[in-house]
């Protein structure tokens, strides 16, 4: 994502990076070219500064762009962030979090930051894991406020330098809403496109006939076409790498878990969300950080 966005955003913009973990950071300086060390000042020729804190990124920066694992996180760098006071600027600060977290924790933090006039605040939580941030095809939904309509205009553009799609769900909170619907669906197909795929394969039908047929009828899902969990149907698929990479099994669990909290907060009722959520419990425990398709080898599933 920050490649994407320090090769699209205007040669004089300065991209300021911060990450607690230093070892991805490293890597982030190997790819870029930057030197080893140089925290705090400007790595020459590349537009990009490491910043020692996320204080510091945000204390140099017009837009913040916070992506982080758990609510914990998100609240604590805000924290970190916002006291003491940032000094104003024109225009005014714009923060975007692309985290998943739960909607209510985000609107906690939202109201952090407009409460204390240090800007404006935004949920864009992000599909299409590290494949498409990588190539810049991310689908961020994005809940902002539409009381002007500036804000939506004012933040599309931005998304729009690290993917292709910006869908404005509404106001802030309902980016992730729409991201936690989406992911409950997401978790429940990924096991029934395991189970229906091993079930044919011990029936004895041919894996790529099996898969055909799939992908052309009702049964059709991300699940089946994009990330197929056998071998040999869906081309750079984490099965093909031993089901590593993609998206973790721990991430689907804690998405999984914010949906049903969630649901339980507006009463919608998940008949399907308990026993999904033990299964991904005991795949984690099995499979470690797999990608959340290693359900199939965790039901025994056939190899073709």
């Amino acid at each position: 994502m920050a490649k994407n966005l320090r090769a699209k955003i205007p040669e004089s913009d300065k991209l300021v990076i911060y990450d607690h973990n230093r070892e991805a950071l490293s890597k982030f300086k190997e790819e870029v070219g930057i030197a080893a060390g140089g925290a705090g000042s400007p790595a020459r020729g590349t537009g990009i500064e490491i910043a020692r804190s996320s204080r510091e990124a945000a204390e140099q920066s017009e837009i913040v762009i916070t992506v982080l694992p758990e609510h914990s996180h998100v609240a604590n760098v805000f924290g970190n962030i916002l006291h003491p006071r940032l000094a104003p600027i024109k225009p005014e600060r714009l923060f975007i979090d692309c985290s998943t977290i739960d909607p209510t924790s985000s609107r906690e933090i939202a109201n952090a930051v407009h409460s204390s006039s240090q800007g404006r605040f935004v949920d864009a939580p992000m599909s299409g894991g590290v494949v498409g941030a990588r190539a810049g095809t991310l689908t961020f939904m994005l809940g902002a406020s539409t009381r002007s309509g500036q804000l939506v205009n004012r933040v599309t553009p931005i998304l729009e330098l690290m993917g292709t799609k910006v869908l404005h769900l509404g106001e802030q909170g309902m980016g992730l809403s729409g991201k936690l619907a989406n992911n409950y669906l997401l978790a429940i197909s990924n096991i029934a496109t395991a189970e229906a795929m091993n079930l044919g394969l011990r029936w004895g039908l041919d894996v790529k006939k099996l898969a055909e047929l799939i992908n052309g009828s009702s049964g059709q899902c991300w699940s089946s076409s994009v990330n197929n969990p056998v071998a040999g149907i869906s081309p750079g698929a984490p099965v093909e790498r031993d089901f590593d990479g993609g998206f973790g099994v721990g991430l689907m669990k804690k998405d999984l878990k914010l949906a049903m909290k969630a649901a339980a907060e507006s009463g919608a009722k998940l008949e399907l969300a308990r026993k999904a959520a033990e299964v991904y419990e005991a795949v984690e425990a099995s499979e470690g950080m797999k990608d959340f398709s290693v359900v199939y080898r965790w039901l025994g599933g056939v190899k073709p």
